[in-house]
């Protein structure tokens, strides 16, 4: 099954590098020059343009804009542009619902069958707010549903999400376990919706955006009739660049609204170091702020970041020296984390990281120069540093697939099989394998692949539907 490595993403790192006095910060043109010089090293790879904030005690220290928001036009970026901040708002989403429990509207334990109605049982019984907040529910992705992708944007509203969110399985017992989840802040944004009885945007608007004054945030509609927004721009694997306007979402409660990089401070200096947003009693209900408490005395960076192919962003912050730094970018992740990893360095009087390709630019190389046994052999090297972003089979996954839709039958084979062999547990990779048997005409292989996906998750649709078409013919 192909995956979307599109789906918005919330990353949570833990102490990036400990933070070390140092005093080029306090001194602007020399910490300029170095940042710079850093941000040169990216462009030079052709793997960053965008923004690039820092902020001390909420007064920027460095703010500027690099390459173009329009390669097609030529149109430059600026501080006025707007980028795409992934799932970074389901903070947002996750401080409107925090409010609701502080207005005594809904409760942490509350069901969500109390407000949302037509689901299965077990969910409507089972699945309360607090579980939606934490990623502890059960549900997943809804993005990895079959052709979520041509949806037009009429069909990717809340309403309609739901509808697919229904036929959605729950991957474990509720509360049991920790799965990423979209598909949960969609949920929420519905109970917001009900509670209120207003839409959620208007919830946001109302409770984020007008008071913190942030006036360079867009987060309902079709983000392409957006002034001064910048088209994001994704590399294939051979390394050809393409923009990502064909596979745009228009914002939900999950992820991808758009804003400048001093709205993105506006909202990191009310959510992290005031009571603008959630009073000290409503904060205990987020398991995300109080586990930061916990690092801010070790020193150190959390960034939170979100992102998919074409847009990265990230809000870099140092809690207990009141620092953010906020990176922007319309190119592919993780090159946000990472160019805020390395300003971070320079802040500390650290030799930042160099930067480099991204994994599956790196990976096809290897493949097309040296052949299937030395990636197999070089695999963990290749892979990079994803920063957790997502398991490192999905990267094989893409490969495959990228050499299966240019018709590239047989080197795709070799890559689904030593995805494999490297992740013999992964229920996807035996279904990709499948995949590309059948493509190959090898049905009885085929079938062997699907069967095996399916002792690994028997809930997998691909799967199921591929050995039910095999076995009744």
């Amino acid at each position: 099954m192909k995956q979307q490595s599109i789906a918005f993403i919330l990353v949570l790192l833990a102490m990036v590098c400990q933070a070390q006095t140092n005093d080029i910060i306090k001194n602007p043109k020399a910490f300029s020059t170095q940042v710079d010089a850093l941000v040169k090293q990216y462009q030079d790879l052709d793997i960053f343009s965008g923004a690039v904030l820092v902020a001390e005690e909420n007064k920027p220290v460095y703010e500027k804009a690099f390459g173009l928001s329009n390669r097609e036009k030529g149109t430059p970026n600026t501080l006025n542009t707007l980028f795409d901040i992934g799932s970074i708002n389901k903070l947002f989403t996750k401080v409107v619902i925090i409010q609701l429990i502080e207005e005594g509207k809904v409760k942490p334990t509350d069901p969500m069958g109390k407000f949302l109605k037509g689901f299965p049982k077990e969910p409507s019984e089972k699945v309360t707010i607090e579980q939606l907040i934490g990623h502890t529910s059960g549900y997943g992705d809804y993005m990895q549903s079959p052709g979520f992708f041509d949806r037009p944007q009429s069909e990717q509203t809340i309403q309609a999400i739901l509808e697919i969110i229904k036929r959605m399985p729950l991957s474990f017992e509720p509360g049991t376990d920790w799965q990423y989840s979209n598909a949960g802040f969609i949920l929420l944004g519905a109970i917001i919706e009900q509670v209120t009885g207003k839409s959620y945007y208007e919830n946001v608007k109302e409770r984020i955006i007008e008071p913190l004054g942030m006036t360079h945030t867009v987060i309902d509609g079709a983000k392409q009739a957006t002034p001064n927004r910048a088209i994001g721009y994704m590399k294939t694997m051979r390394g050809e660049l393409e923009n990502n306007e064909n596979i745009l979402l228009i914002p939900t409660p999950a992820g991808g609204f758009i804003m400048t990089g001093t709205d993105l401070l506006k909202f990191t200096e009310a959510y992290f170091f005031s009571d603008k947003l959630m009073t000290e009693a409503g904060k205990k209900y987020d398991d995300f702020y109080l586990f930061l408490q916990k690092l801010k005395k070790g020193g150190g960076a959390i960034p939170v970041a979100g992102g998919f192919e074409g847009a990265n962003a990230v809000a870099l912050v140092d809690l207990q020296r009141h620092l953010v730094v906020i990176v922007l970018a319309n190119m592919d992740e993780p090159v946000a984390e990472q160019l805020s990893s390395g300003v971070y360095a320079v802040i500390n009087g650290k030799e930042p990281a160099k930067p480099d390709l991204p994994p599956l630019q790196g990976l096809y190389k290897a493949y097309h120069d040296h052949g299937i046994a030395y990636v197999k052999q070089h695999f963990n090297e290749l892979s990079g540093d994803d920063r957790g972003r997502e398991p490192k089979d999905a990267l094989l996954n893409d490969m495959g697939y990228n050499l299966l839709f240019s018709g590239e039958t047989d080197h795709a084979l070799e890559v689904f099989k030593l995805n494999t062999e490297l992740f013999p547990d992964i229920a996807n990779c035996w279904d990709s394998y499948g995949e590309a048997l059948l493509k190959k005409g090898d049905k009885a292989a085929a079938l062997k692949a699907y069967k095996k996906a399916l002792t690994i998750n028997p809930n997998l649709p691909s799967s199921q539907q591929a050995v039910k078409q095999l076995e009744n013919k």
